[in-house]
């Protein structure tokens, strides 16, 4: 920047002369201040302000042409469990929010469609799909990972990249599951849809399906979740993007993990299977 010289008249007094020398030497040496543009200045060591961390949502959304009964799980890190979760009649859908943000400050673990539920809620409830105890709007404690399909989250405001979302079918084949984040930011991540809407019922090898009364499919049960099978093997052909055993993402070119950190939440959806 090009500055003017100073003036100074030469009658002034000496003390006069000495202190504008002075103001002229420090507005030369002075850095300017930079700006942001919008008539605000900004220091040089300021630092971005991080946002604060947000809990998401996860949409239920119901299209399996039955009712179901949101059933959860969650890991052994402290991880709490959800004491209340929707009821949904076909074609209808429901949110929840996680809380991520609370104590412990993470939340791992899954959901799945409870199907075939009878009885009195609190007494002698269960489900013929999904069946993790007596409550209707909650899963009891410790009732553990129930061999159902699966839309597994992994919520965690310290890492820089979660959510981590995968559909797992490494239990068992209930009905199709797919998992698409919500309101996608960019730089994101992955942040593709999971799972697949194909029902893979009829694909089931013989030895692992069980029917309903009415004999229709109800469930492709794995004979072995730790090794690749006839029944992991139909669930790579047909649905890549989801889990069809424990180990099927140390695989190489394997697509069944994703994560979006740019994202408000995930939209759930159950498909339809039979």
């Amino acid at each position: 920047m090009r500055r003017t010289p100073l003036k100074i008249p030469l009658r002034l007094p000496l003390t006069t002369l000495l202190t504008a020398l002075v103001a002229a030497v420090a507005a030369v040496l002075m850095p300017a201040t930079p700006s942001t543009g919008a008539g605000t200045a900004v220091p040089r060591s300021a630092a971005p302000v991080a946002a604060a961390a947000v809990n998401h949502t996860v949409t239920f959304v119901n299209n399996t042409g039955r009712k179901i009964w949101i059933g959860s799980d969650v890991n052994a890190d402290g991880s709490k469990n959800f004491t209340r979760l929707p009821v949904l009649e076909a074609g209808q859908s429901a949110t929840v929010t996680v809380p991520e943000t609370t104590a412990p400050g993470h939340w791992r673990g899954k959901f799945f469609a409870r199907m075939g539920c009878t009885g009195t809620p609190g007494s002698t409830f269960h489900c013929a799909v999904g069946d993790c105890g007596k409550f209707a709007d909650h899963c009891a404690k410790d009732t553990g990972e129930q061999p159902t399909s699966l839309a597994e989250f992994n919520f965690d405001p310290e890492d820089a990249i979660a959510p981590w979302y995968d559909v797992s079918y490494v239990n068992a084949f209930s009905v199709p599951i797919t998992i698409a984040p919500r309101n996608v930011g960019s730089g994101g991540g992955g942040c593709d849809t999971m799972g697949c809407a194909e029902n893979l019922l009829p694909n089931c090898p013989t030895a692992d399906l069980t029917r309903w009364a009415d004999g229709k499919p109800m469930l492709c049960t794995n004979p072995d979740r730790d090794a690749k099978t006839a029944y992991s093997d139909m669930i790579a052909s047909h649905c890549p993007k989801a889990y069809g055993w424990s180990r099927q993402d140390q695989e190489p070119g394997n697509k069944v993990m994703q994560q979006c950190s740019k994202c408000s939440g995930f939209l759930v959806t159950f498909h339809r299977a039979s």
